[in-house]
This record gives structure tokens, C-alpha cells and sequence, in this order.
């Protein structure tokens, strides 16, 4: 004869392994220290920096004529 299963202690273990799973996930994600999140934002903004200092400027209105009226 086959084992007898607790669906609710089953129910209960799936669950279980489902937030566990999830908080796994989250750890690898969120789980950084304060000079790791630090370092990586001023990372961030000297990227962003070296980006816009390499930015041609355009006219006003990119969709507009050159202006000849003098």
C-alpha cells in the first residue's frame, strides 16, 4: 500500500519552499552593503557625466527650417 500524504502539511511544505525560493531571489537582488550601493552609484553618475559631456547640442527645434529672414 501506497504512503498516506497530508495534503495540508504538503500544501504547506510547497509553500514553504515557494517563499524561501523568493526570499533567495531577493537576497541575491536587495542584498547589498551600504559602500556597495554607494560605489555603484557613484559609478552610475560618472557614467552619466562622461555621457553628457560627449552630447552635441541641436537647434531648439530640430523639426524647424534654418532661419533666413536676415
Amino acid at each position: 500500500m501506497g504512503d498516506l500524504v497530508n495534503l495540508r502539511r504538503a500544501r504547506k511544505d510547497r509553500d514553504r519552499r515557494h517563499r524561501e525560493d523568493e526570499a533567495a531571489e531577493n537576497r541575491a537582488k536587495f542584498g547589498r552593503s551600504k559602500v556597495e550601493k554607494l560605489t555603484a552609484k557613484a559609478q552610475d553618475a560618472l557614467e552619466t557625466r562622461r555621457l553628457d559631456g560627449h552630447l552635441i547640442e541641436s537647434p531648439a527645434d530640430p523639426g524647424s527650417p534654418p532661419d533666413s529672414s536676415t
